[in-house]
């Protein structure tokens, strides 16, 4: 699923490279895969998985309009996950939460969380 993930990452233009986890030094623009968490989702009969997706977006400027933006084509990538993804079935994927943040002066960060389900298949 991670490596789902990334790739529809990577088509967001306009950043300077998608990185997994923290301490990330790279130029901003930049995309952060964060934590992928899980939990049984499954049925009598099928394995499933709900998945909780963090996605950071960090940015440098006097305002928040770039991250912003740049937030939304991350919840578009994200939403536009194929279906069938390395042995599971994507049933739903949800917007949890799109929020930005000043962090630090001249410094932003957009979180964008998702909940995915699959199945395995």
């Amino acid at each position: 699923m991670r490596a789902g993930v990334l790739a529809r990452l990577r088509m967001v233009g306009g950043i300077n490279g998608v990185w997994e986890g923290a301490g990330v030094s790279a130029a901003a623009p930049f995309v952060v895969l964060g934590d992928v968490a899980a939990s049984d989702w499954g049925t009598k009969d099928a394995v499933g998985r709900e998945l909780r997706v963090a996605v950071t977006v960090r940015d440098r400027g006097d305002s928040p309009a770039r991250v912003e933006t740049l937030a939304g084509e991350v919840e578009a990538a994200v939403a536009a996950l194929p279906r069938e993804l390395d042995g599971w079935r994507v049933a739903s994927v949800v917007l949890l939460r799109s929020s930005v943040v000043a962090s630090g002066k001249g410094a932003w960060a957009a979180m964008v969380d998702h909940r995915v389900r699959v199945l395995a298949g």
